[in-house]
């Protein structure tokens, strides 16, 4: 048996070393260990596919974290089995994960029922790492039937998230009127549910205000889907008040885009995006290791900080050399 349909057997089994090193190798960047993990996926792709994939994202200070320990632990009481899948921004001189979503959500890491990985986003752009595509199935492959996956801050940047995941949310802080033109639209559009947070103690009035705000923004953009009405619900994360209708609202949202056909839509419209950021990426790859543009790479991106020479021209320049083009 090879070793990547070995990896698979222990990984459908339930084993949670072979969960972990899974997803190592799913991010690992090492030409042979991609060459594995691509075998693996193709091992276990048949048994991916039925979790509901959640993104999660919200501005610094929201509480996500909290959020998705209690609702995570909400959900293993209802008997769901968890995996988070938290991204992290990237050290720049270590490249590793700097916020530590274990030590954070400590209660639900010690659940049998859960699993949580943080990653670091590194350089990759859109607020998830790279390979958080193939780790929700190795995920899913490991019986997990909700994949949470926390994105990093809030911005049109972070949207990437949302053609990965089945629903998404976005979590707020308590703010209302001017604090509410911070947040891009491009994010409230994405939202399948918007949850004010921190709607407790002496929050609790401007959480309910900000929730009534949004709603009110809501009705001034076009639903993504006909068959939803997105929701606006003050929650605290804190006492766990509010979060049992979350999950009435995930299994309600995924019902109705089942019954319309739109959820099996949006996992083919998924496929297509990774086909085609995986192209992206691994073009952006081979370019930059191709020897005539690493030869001159350094050079041509000096000239364009100094002004010496313009993005368009050094950009052509640089395509033709990758091309064998004459200039």
């Amino acid at each position: 048996m090879e070793a990547a349909d070995k990896l698979a057997a222990e990984l459908q089994s339930g084993e949670r070393r072979a969960l972990a090193r899974a997803v190592t190798l799913v991010e690992s960047t090492r030409p042979d260990h991609r060459r594995e993990a691509e075998r693996l996926i193709e091992a276990i792709l048949p048994a991916t596919g039925g979790a509901a994939r959640i993104g999660i994202s919200g501005p610094p200070g929201a509480g996500k974290s909290t959020f998705i320990e209690r609702f995570g632990l909400d959900g293993i009481e209802r008997g769901h089995r968890v995996a988070v899948l938290a991204v992290d921004p990237g050290s720049k001189r270590g490249g590793g994960a700097i916020l530590g979503d274990k030590t954070r959500m400590a209660e639900l890491a010690r659940s049998p029922a859960a699993f949580i990985r943080p990653s670091s986003a590194g350089a990759h752009t859109g607020g998830v790492a790279r390979r958080t595509r193939e780790a929700i199935l190795v995920c899913e492959a490991a019986g997990f039937d909700t994949v949470l996956v926390e994105t990093v801050g809030v911005g049109q940047a972070e949207t990437t998230v949302a053609e990965m995941v089945d629903m998404f949310l976005l979590i707020l802080p308590p703010a209302a009127g001017d604090e509410l033109q911070g947040i891009k639209r491009g994010i409230v559009e994405l939202a399948d549910l918007i949850l004010i947070n921190k709607a407790d103690g002496a929050l609790e009035d401007h959480a309910r205000r900000a929730a009534a705000e949004y709603a009110n923004a809501l009705r001034l953009i076009r639903p993504a889907h006909p068959e939803w009405e997105v929701a606006v619900r003050a929650v605290s994360a804190l006492t766990g008040r509010g979060l049992a209708a979350v999950w009435d609202e995930v299994a309600r949202f995924r019902a109705a885009l089942e019954a319309s056909g739109a959820w099996t839509e949006r996992r083919a419209e998924q496929a297509r995006a990774a086909l085609w950021a995986e192209i992206g990426d691994s073009l952006l790859e081979r370019f930059r290791a191709a020897p005539a543009v690493a030869a001159r790479l350094a050079e041509v991106e000096r000239e364009v900080s100094a002004g010496a020479r313009t993005p368009a021209t050094a950009a052509r320049w640089l395509l033709a050399a990758f091309l064998g083009d004459d200039l």
